[in-house]
């Protein structure tokens, strides 16, 4: 099996675990103002993250929507007071962004080449493994909450 087909499939099962996370949020979940961390923030964090590290280099990422980004500033910020909440339909059509970014960009990788992350020094085919392993463990961290705080099951997605 190409390598470049198992990393899309999994990519698409992590993101559809994302997404059932998204939509099972209850509305009093979504901008708790308890959360240190915010779901809709943990959700589009791990969106706009996945989205750049498929990009072929950091010089070369090009915002998903330019509103939607300003918000990642202020999230390095940590300015939560002053930052309208993303909706579940903007996390949604991020994610839906994002499915198509990896089943355009995958198959075509060079696992070889430099991440093209001056940051992360490695090559594609460890970036890609990175970037899943990025996007399970906010979406685990969601899924976590889901359940203990409202008894919100996220199924498992096999991928495949």
């Amino acid at each position: 099996m190409d390598a470049r087909v198992a990393i899309r499939s999994q990519y698409r099962a992590a993101l559809e675990m994302l997404e059932k996370a998204v939509t099972g949020c209850p509305e009093l979940m979504w901008n708790d103002a308890a959360d240190r961390n915010r779901f809709w923030r943990v959700a589009y964090h791990t969106a706009f993250f996945t989205h750049l590290y498929l990009s072929n280099a950091h010089k070369e990422f090009v915002p998903w929507n330019v509103e939607l980004a300003r918000l990642r500033i202020a999230d390095l910020a940590r300015d939560a007071g002053g930052v309208e909440p993303c909706s579940k339909d903007d996390i949604l059509a991020y994610v839906a962004f994002v499915r198509a970014v990896v089943d355009e960009k995958v198959p075509s990788l060079d696992l070889a080449s430099e991440s093209g992350f001056e940051w992360l020094k490695c090559d594609k085919l460890e970036l890609q493994i990175y970037n899943i392993r990025h996007l399970q463990h906010h979406t685990g961290e969601l899924m976590e909450r889901l359940g203990s705080r409202a008894s919100v099951e996220v199924d498992w997605v096999f991928a495949g």
